[in-house]
């Protein structure tokens, strides 16, 4: 009976963690952000290394948070360096990240003109913005899960 619990505990955890990569890579797709990239820095033919090191951090990431590295015992001087690495690329992700969803708010007036809402936009954006503010409320303050 034991290992029944452990093997259901195993197919929720990748469950789950499958859902929430799939969750994630489905905001970069959403954003374009590794075709902005390409087109930017004038690299298309280096787009496939960009959709790898995104996996592989993702993956890198996802194993750190998850195991504990202490037991490796690693020498304080190459764990301060790898946390600077680290630092400095998820700062770089997260701002380019930031500035893909800023561009990607432009294309909220190009839908109400499409789909003809001549008011109401700036009510549908401010509860877009209680909504956001009410559930992290919930999630932080009462961990509404």
């Amino acid at each position: 009976m034991n290992w029944l619990i452990f093997i259901f505990n195993i197919f929720l955890g990748l469950s789950f963690g499958i859902m929430v990569s799939a969750g994630v890579f489905n905001v970069l797709f959403v954003v374009g952000l590794v075709p902005r990239f390409a087109g930017k820095t004038h690299t298309a033919r280096y787009e496939r290394i960009y959709e790898n090191c995104i996996i592989i951090g993702t993956v890198f990431g996802c194993v750190v948070s998850v195991f504990d590295i202490s037991p490796l015992r690693l020498d304080k001087i190459f764990s301060a360096g790898l946390l600077i690495f680290i630092g400095i690329f998820a700062g770089i992700f997260v701002g380019c990240l930031a500035i893909a969803a800023a561009e990607l708010l432009d294309s909220i007036p190009i839908f109400a003109r499409r789909a003809k809402m001549k008011k109401g936009l700036g009510i549908a954006m401010i509860a877009i913005a209680f909504g956001k503010v009410a559930g992290s409320l919930l999630y932080f303050w009462k961990h509404f899960f």
